[in-house]
C-alpha cells in the first residue's frame, strides 16, 4: 500500500497550484508537429522543459535524430539503479495538432493554460493540456514525488518521448528497432487517450488501427449543363455516393465481409460486459439504429470495425451551378481491431467495386496505422489493476483497447513489451478541437494513481509480487524481451 504521507503529497502537488503552474509553462510552447515552423518550439520543448525534467529524475538524457525526414527528433532519459531490477519503459510525445487560434471560446488563447469552473468540476483550457502535456506531466510528477520520498525507485526507468504522434509517429518503429538495446525493458507503463468516462479510472491495452481509403471518380475535365445533359452523362457524384452504399450502409454497417474482424473473442466480450459509452457530462447522446445492432455500443466501439466517411464532395457545395461535375472525391477510414487483416484493403474495395458495378471508382489507401492489443491475461495487466485499486475510488475498468490510434504496436510487436495504458483524459476532452482541456480532479486522481503504480512497481511484496520475477535477485528478463 502507498504511505500515506506520500499520497497526500500527490495531492498536495495538485492542490497547491504546482502542478498547474508547470503545465502552464509546458503548453506556452506551440509544439505543432502539423507545422514545419513548430519544430523551433519542440526543439525548446525538448531542451527547456523535458531533458530538465528527465535530468532532475537522475537519468542520462540523449536526443536523436529521426530516421524519417517527415518526423523530429526523439529524447530518450535512462536511470539505472541496479541490473538487478526490473526497468520500466514510460512514453509521451511532446507535439501538438494544430492550436486553430481565434477559435476558442471565450476569447481564449491556446498557448495560455487558463482555468475555469463549470457544472463537472474545474477545467484547465489549453492546446497539450490532455494531449499529452498534461498527460506525461502526471508521471514525470509521480516519479519525481515516489523519488524524493524514498530516494529511489526501486526500479529502472527509460522515458521515450517522440515528437510527431499528432502525424502517425514517422521513424518511431524504425528507431524502435534500431535502439532495442536501450529501450529493453519488462513492461511499458504510459498515458494518454481517454478514460471510458471522467469518473472511472482505466488501464486500456491497445488501440484501433486505421487505413486511410480514397475514392475518386474523374469521369472528364469539365462540367456540362444539368438540363442538357442530364440523364445521358454519368454524374460521378451519383456515383459516388452509389458506390459508397456498396460499401458502407446508410446505418452504419460494413457490407464488405473481408473487412470485418474476426469473432469477438470471449475474454475481450467479457471485458466489456457492463461498461456504458458516452457517460461524461457533455458527451453526445449514441445514435441506437446506428452501427450493428447485434453488438453492444462498448462492443461496437471497443471490439468491432467501422468504415467512416471523413470527408465528400464535388463542385463547389456552397454555390452550386446547374452543371453535372465531372468529378467527385471521397476519403474514409476503416477503423479496425487487432486480428483483421488489412494487407490487402485496397485490392478488396476494388474486387468489391468492379462486382457491383462500379469500375469507374478508384480506390486507393492513402494511409495506415496498425492495430495492436496487450492480452487480457497478461500477468502485467492484473498486477496493475490490483495496484490501481489500492487507491481507486472503485473498481478500474480494463479495456482491451481504446477505439482511437496510438502507437502501441511499436511496443508490443517491434520491442515484445505488454504495454499498459493509464490515461489522465476523458472522451470529452476535446483534444483535436478549439478548447481542448484537462479536468482538474482527473489530473488529482491521476497523480494519485500513477504514483501508487510506481511506488508498487518498486515495492514488491509478497502479497503484491511482479509477474515473473522473484522478491529478491536477478532473473532473465522474460521470454518476450529475451527475444530482443
Amino acid at each position: 500500500m502507498i504511505p500515506a504521507q506520500l499520497r497526500r503529497k500527490a495531492e498536495e502537488f495538485v492542490d497547491s497550484g504546482a502542478f498547474f503552474a508547470e503545465l502552464a509553462a509546458m503548453v506556452a510552447y506551440p509544439t505543432e508537429s502539423t507545422r514545419p515552423e513548430g519544430g523551433v518550439a519542440v526543439k525548446a520543448y525538448l531542451d527547456e522543459i523535458l531533458t530538465p525534467a528527465l535530468v532532475g529524475l537522475g537519468c542520462s538524457v540523449r536526443t536523436y535524430d529521426n530516421p524519417d525526414p517527415r518526423g523530429g527528433p526523439f529524447l530518450v532519459g535512462r536511470r539505472v539503479e541496479s541490473p538487478a531490477l526490473p526497468t520500466l519503459l514510460c512514453y509521451g510525445h511532446a507535439d501538438v495538432v494544430d492550436g486553430q487560434a481565434g477559435r476558442w471560446s471565450e476569447g481564449r488563447d491556446p498557448w495560455t493554460l487558463t482555468a475555469d469552473t463549470t457544472a463537472d468540476g474545474e477545467r484547465w483550457y489549453g492546446r497539450g493540456a490532455a494531449d499529452n502535456k498534461g498527460q506525461h506531466l502526471v508521471n514525470l510528477a509521480a516519479l519525481r514525488l515516489l523519488l524524493a520520498e524514498q530516494g529511489r525507485l526501486g526500479f529502472n526507468l527509460t522515458f521515450l518521448f517522440e515528437t510527431g504522434e499528432e502525424i502517425g509517429s514517422p521513424g518511431l518503429a524504425e528507431f524502435a528497432a534500431a535502439h532495442r538495446a536501450e529501450l529493453r525493458a519488462d513492461v511499458l507503463i504510459a498515458s494518454d487517450g481517454p478514460r471510458v468516462d471522467a469518473a472511472t479510472p482505466t488501464l486500456f491495452l491497445g488501440a484501433r488501427g486505421g487505413v486511410q481509403l480514397a475514392l475518386d471518380v474523374n469521369l472528364r475535365p469539365d462540367s456540362y449543363h444539368s438540363g442538357n445533359w442530364g440523364g445521358i452523362l454519368r454524374n460521378p457524384a451519383t456515383t459516388l455516393a452509389g458506390a459508397i452504399t456498396t460499401l458502407v450502409d446508410g446505418q452504419g454497417r460494413i457490407r464488405v465481409p473481408e473487412l470485418l474482424p474476426p469473432e469477438i473473442p470471449d475474454a475481450v466480450r467479457q471485458s466489456l460486459t457492463g461498461i456504458t459509452v458516452a457517460a461524461s457530462p457533455g458527451d453526445p447522446t449514441p445514435d441506437e439504429d446506428w452501427g450493428d445492432l447485434t453488438l453492444t455500443a462498448a462492443e461496437r466501439l471497443y471490439a468491432w470495425n467501422t468504415l467512416e466517411v471523413l470527408s465528400l464532395g464535388a463542385a463547389d457545395v456552397d454555390r452550386p451551378v446547374n452543371a453535372i461535375p465531372g468529378r467527385a472525391r471521397a476519403v474514409l477510414q476503416l477503423r479496425y481491431v487487432a486480428g483483421t487483416d488489412v494487407s490487402r484493403a485496397g485490392e478488396i474495395l476494388t474486387e468489391h467495386l468492379v462486382r457491383h458495378g462500379y469500375p469507374m471508382v478508384e480506390a486507393t489507401v492513402v494511409g495506415h496505422f496498425p492495430a495492436a492489443r496487450t492480452p487480457l491475461d497478461d500477468p502485467w495487466v492484473t498486477w496493475a489493476k490490483s495496484a490501481l485499486e489500492q487507491v481507486s475510488p472503485g473498481p478500474v475498468t480494463v479495456l482491451p483497447n481504446i477505439g482511437g490510434s496510438l502507437p502501441h504496436a511499436v511496443f508490443t510487436d517491434t520491442l515484445a513489451l505488454p504495454a499498459l495504458w493509464l490515461p489522465h483524459s476523458y472522451p470529452g476532452c476535446l483534444q483535436h478541437a478549439p478548447d481542448e482541456h484537462l479536468l482538474a480532479a482527473t489530473a488529482r486522481e491521476g497523480l494519485t494513481l500513477a504514483t501508487t503504480l510506481f511506488h508498487t512497481l518498486g515495492n514488491p511484496t509478497p502479497t503484491h509480487p511482479l509477474p515473473g520475477r522473484p522478491q529478491l535477485g536477478r532473473v532473465p528478463l522474460p521470454r518476450r524481451a529475451r527475444r530482443l
